[in-house]
C-alpha cells in the first residue's frame, strides 16, 4: 500500500506544470537513457557529488526556461528564482515549457523546444554510435557528456561568460551575455574586431586560492583576498570589464576582488560616436556631448554636429583638457612637434576632425581622422588635451573640459624696437664718451638713492609694518583699490544678500570675472591684523569652500572679494513658503533627495577641512543655510568661513539678542562656556535636519503643543524613533518622491547624524571628520539620544 501511494505521488508530480519549490525539487547524479527524457516542467536537478553545483531547466521570464549550470549550495533556498549572480553557464536558446533533454539509444544528446522547429538546440559536438552514454556534472562545475571514460563534450570547452577554477582558459572565448564583448584569454575585444585591453600574457587557469596563472612565465594576477579559500569565478560583464568575483558567506554576496580595467570609460562602446564618457563620484559612467554637438540617441548617447564642416578652410579649434578619443581611423603619433605645427597638420587634412597634444615636452601629436569614437575624460592624462575642430561660425565655445593646460601657455608677446643709430655713429671716441657718461650718471643716481634709503630706513620699515606687507606671501590675495571695487559694483547698486558680517553686492572686475563683494562691519583690529587674517583665509582651498580672490582695506573700509556662486544660497531652495510671491525672484527648483544628500556630505567635508586639515585651526561660528551657496551643478560651497576672528566677540553673540543666527547657536554660546569645534557641529546638525524637513528649525507652523516648549530636534526625534513615522518630517514638496528602497538608507543616515550633532553636551557630539564618515556610510551609527533644550534640561 505504501509503495502504491509513493508511485501515485511521483506520477502526479511529473505531470505538474507549475515550477516546484525548493522542498519539492528532485535531484539525480547523472542523466542517461533510462531516466530521459528530462522535461523542463519536472523541476529536477542534476547535482555534482559535492552538491556545490546544479544543472537544470532554470525558469527565466514569461513562462520560459534556460538550461543552465549554477551554484547550488549557496542558492538552494531560492530555487527556482536563481539570480544571474549564481549562474555560470547557459544554453543560448530560450525554451518553452514543453522543452526536453534526451539521450537516445545511439548516444545522442538532444535538446528540443517541444513542437517548435529548430532541431537539436544543444551546442554542436560529434555524436557517437555507442550506447550507455551519460550526462554528469563534476565537482568543479564541468558538465560532461561521456561514454565510458571518453568525454564527447564538456561545458568547460564551451564557456559562455564565466570561467571557473581549474577550467582551462587557453583556446576558449568568453562572450558577454549581451554579445557586445569577448575575451580570448589575452585580449578584451569590442564588436569582435576592436581590442581595448591586453593582459600582456595569455591567461591559463584560475586556481582556488584566487590566482590567475599566465603563459610565458608572466606575472600572475592576484585577487584582493589571495589564499583565502572560497568560491571564485571570472566573469565578463555586459559593461565589457573582466572581473574576479569572490563569494563571502557572511555577507551572502559576491564581491569584486580584481578587475582588468579600473577606468571604465576606456572600455570601447560605453558611449556612442562623437560623445565623451565621464565618471561620477560613485564610479558610474555617463555620456555627454562636446561643445558644438547635440545628442541624437539617448540609448548609447550618440552625438551629431550642430553645424556641419562644409568648408574645412573656415574652421577653428575648441580645447578640451583631459579628453582622449581612441577610435579614429589613424591613431599614430605624427612625431615630435609643437602645438602650432600639430594644428597646421590637422588643418591641411579635410578629414581631420581634431588633434590630441601633450604639454609634457615630448611633442606628442595625434590627428583624429574621419571619425570621433570612444571619447573619454580622464584626469590621469593631466598633460593631454583634445583640440576639437568646429565650424568658424560655431558659437558654442563654452567647454566643461578645462584644466591646468590652459595655464601652461603663459608667454606674452613683447615687441622691442631700437632707435636708429645717428649718422656719425662711426666715431669711436664719441661712443665711448656717451657710454661712460651714462654709466657715471647711473652710478651717482644709485648712490644717491641708496643714501636716501638709508636715511629713511626707519620710516620705510614702519610703513611696511603698518601696511602688513611683510605678511603677504607669494601668490597671496590681490589688494584692490576702493575705486576699483566701487567701479566693479557700479557704486554698490546691485545687492544680492545680507548677513551677520555685512552686505553682499554683485560686481564684475575689469577682467570680466563676476564676483561677490562683501562689505564687512564691526571688524576688530588694525590694518596689520586684518591683512594677516585675510592671508590665512586665502590659503584655504577646498572644493566646497567659496574662493577668496582679493580684498580692500582703504578709507576705513574692510571689503572681501569672493568668487560669484550663481545659484544663490541654500535657504532659497529649502524654505519655499517663506518667500514672497511678489518679490520678482525666479522660482527655484525643488531639490531631490540625491542632491540634498550630496549637499550635506559636501558641507560636512568642508567643515571637517576647516577643523582638522588647515594649518591654522578655524571655527566658522555661523553655519546656516544662508551661508551655504550652490554652484551650477548644485555643488555646495561654504561662505563666511574664517571671518569669526575679524569680528568683535560682543558683536557675534549677545545674551539679549542673537544677531543673524537665531536657532543655530550651540548651547555653550549662551552659557558662556568654552567654545570648541563642537559648536559648529551643533549648527551643522540643525542645518542637516532642515535639509531633510524643508522647514526652519524655529518655524512652529502646523505643530501641535505648547510653542514655548516646542523644540524642533526633539519633535523630529519623536516622529522618527518613537512613532516610527519618518515621512512626517520629510519636506512636503518632495515627500511624494520618497522611496523606502531608494532613499531610506541615506535619509536615515542624515537624520541619525543630525541627532548626534544636536546633543546639548559638546562632549557627546562627534567631530566633523566623523560626521562626514557617518554621512558617507563608512562608520556605523549607533542609536542616538533624544536632543533636549539645554535650559529645560538644566532645571
Amino acid at each position: 500500500m505504501a509503495l502504491f501511494l509513493l508511485l501515485s505521488f511521483s506520477f502526479l508530480f511529473l505531470l505538474s506544470t507549475a515550477p516546484p519549490s525548493a522542498a519539492q525539487t528532485q535531484s539525480f547524479k547523472s542523466l542517461n537513457v533510462s531516466n530521459s527524457p528530462w522535461r523542463a516542467t519536472q523541476g529536477s536537478l542534476l547535482l555534482s557529488n559535492n552538491s556545490v553545483f546544479a544543472a537544470g531547466f532554470l525558469p527565466s521570464s514569461q513562462g520560459l526556461y534556460k538550461f543552465s549550470i549554477w551554484y547550488h549550495n549557496i542558492s538552494v533556498d531560492r530555487y527556482p528564482h536563481i539570480s544571474a549572480d549564481y549562474v555560470v553557464w547557459s544554453v543560448k536558446a530560450q525554451l518553452g515549457s514543453s522543452a526536453t533533454l534526451s539521450i537516445t539509444n545511439t548516444s545522442e544528446l538532444i535538446l528540443t523546444n517541444g513542437s517548435s522547429p529548430g532541431g537539436n538546440l544543444w551546442p554542436t559536438f560529434t555524436a557517437s554510435s555507442q550506447s550507455s552514454a551519460q550526462l554528469v556534472l563534476d565537482d568543479y562545475g564541468n558538465l560532461t557528456f561521456s561514454i565510458s571514460t571518453a568525454d564527447l563534450w564538456g561545458s568547460f570547452q564551451h564557456p559562455t561568460d564565466t570561467f571557473l577554477p581549474q577550467q582551462n582558459m587557453s583556446g576558449t572565448i568568453l562572450i558577454s551575455s549581451n554579445g557586445r564583448f569577448s575575451f580570448d584569454s589575452e585580449y578584451l575585444i569590442f564588436n569582435k574586431t576592436e581590442i581595448y585591453w591586453n593582459s600582456k600574457n595569455p591567461f591559463v587557469i584560475l586556481i582556488d586560492s584566487g590566482e590567475i596563472r599566465q603563459k610565458n612565465s608572466g606575472d600572475p594576477v592576484y585577487s584582493a583576498d589571495l589564499s583565502d579559500m572560497r568560491l571564485r569565478r571570472v566573469k565578463l560583464g555586459d559593461d565589457g570589464n573582466l572581473r574576479i568575483y569572490s563569494y563571502r558567506p557572511t555577507l551572502n554576496q559576491w564581491t569584486i576582488v580584481w578587475q582588468s580595467i579600473t577606468e571604465l570609460c576606456t572600455i570601447h562602446g560605453t558611449c556612442g560616436p562623437n560623445s565623451i564618457c565621464r565618471t561620477d563620484s560613485e564610479g558610474s559612467t555617463y555620456c555627454v556631448c562636446p561643445p558644438g554637438f547635440r545628442p541624437t540617441s539617448y540609448d548609447n548617447y550618440d552625438c551629431e554636429r550642430k553645424i556641419l564642416l562644409s568648408n574645412t578652410s573656415n574652421t577653428k579649434f575648441i580645447q578640451l583638457d583631459y579628453v582622449n578619443f581612441t577610435g579614429g581611423s589613424n591613431q599614430s603619433n605624427v612625431g615630435p612637434t609643437n602645438l602650432s605645427d600639430c594644428r597646421a597638420r590637422c588643418l591641411a587634412k579635410s578629414n581631420c576632425l581634431g588633434f590630441m597634444f601633450k604639454y609634457d615636452g615630448t611633442g606628442w601629436c595625434v590627428l583624429q581622422l574621419d571619425r570621433l569614437l570612444y571619447g573619454y575624460w580622464s584626469p590621469g592624462s593631466a598633460a593631454n588635451a583634445m583640440f576639437l575642430r568646429v565650424d568658424i561660425s560655431e558659437t558654442d565655445n563654452n567647454s566643461n573640459f578645462t584644466g591646468l593646460t590652459s595655464l601652461i601657455e603663459t608667454t606674452c608677446p613683447v615687441n622691442l624696437t631700437l632707435p636708429e643709430p645717428p649718422e656719425d655713429s662711426n666715431s669711436t671716441t664719441r661712443n665711448i664718451i656717451i657710454v661712460c657718461t651714462i654709466f657715471v650718471a647711473e652710478l651717482l643716481s644709485g648712490v644717491a638713492f641708496f643714501w636716501a634709503f638709508l636715511k629713511k630706513y626707519i620710516k620705510y620699515r614702519t610703513m611696511a609694518q603698518t601696511l602688513g606687507l611683510e605678511l603677504i606671501p607669494a601668490g597671496g590675495p590681490k589688494k584692490f583699490a576702493y575705486a576699483e571695487v566701487k567701479a566693479a559694483t557700479n557704486g554698490f547698486s546691485n545687492p544680492i544678500g545680507k548677513g551677520g558680517f555685512g552686505d553682499v553686492y554683485k560686481g564684475e572686475l575689469s577682467d570680466k570675472r563676476v564676483v561677490a563683494v562683501k562689505c564687512l562691519k564691526s571688524v576688530a583690529g588694525g590694518d596689520s591684523e586684518f591683512w594677516a587674517e585675510v592671508t590665512i583665509i586665502a590659503r584655504m582651498h577646498h572644493l566646497n569652500l567659496v574662493r577668496l580672490w582679493g580684498f580692500c582695506a582703504e578709507k576705513g573700509e574692510r571689503i572681501l572679494i569672493y568668487e560669484y556662486v550663481p545659484n544663490g544660497s541654500l535657504d532659497k531652495y529649502l524654505f519655499r513658503s517663506d518667500r514672497s510671491q511678489t518679490d520678482g525672484e525666479e522660482d527655484k527648483p525643488v531639490l531631490d533627495w540625491n542632491i540634498r544628500y550630496r549637499i550635506a556630505v559636501g558641507v560636512a567635508r568642508a567643515i571637517a577641512y576647516l577643523h582638522e586639515e588647515c594649518l591654522e585651526w578655524v571655527l566658522h561660528c555661523d553655519i546656516k543655510p544662508e551661508n551655504i551657496l550652490l554652484g551650477d551643478d548644485f555643488c555646495p560651497k561654504i561662505s563666511d568661513f574664517g571671518l569669526a576672528k575679524l569680528r568683535k566677540k560682543e558683536d557675534m553673540v549677545s545674551l539679549s539678542r542673537v544677531r543673524g543666527t537665531r536657532g543655530y547657536m550651540a548651547p555653550e554660546w549662551v552659557k558662556a562656556d568654552q567654545i570648541t569645534p563642537k559648536a559648529d557641529v551643533y549648527s551643522f546638525g540643525m542645518v542637516l535636519l532642515e535639509i531633510v524637513s524643508g522647514i526652519r528649525n524655529f518655524d512652529v507652523q502646523g505643530i501641535t503643543g505648547e510653542s514655548a516648549e516646542w523644540y524642533f530636534p526633539g519633535w523630529a526625534f519623536d516622529k522618527v524613533f518613537k512613532e516610527m513615522k519618518i515621512e512626517d518630517i520629510l519636506d512636503r514638496h518632495i515627500r511624494h518622491a520618497y522611496d523606502d528602497r531608494a532613499h531610506f538608507e541615506r535619509v536615515d543616515r542624515m537624520v541619525k547624524t543630525a541627532m548626534w550633532c544636536l546633543q546639548d553636551q559638546p562632549e557627546l557630539r562627534p567631530s566633523m571628520g566623523k560626521v562626514a564618515k557617518m554621512l558617507e556610510g563608512t562608520v556605523e551609527i549607533m542609536e542616538p539620544k533624544k536632543p533636549t533644550l539645554y535650559y529645560l534640561q538644566d532645571q
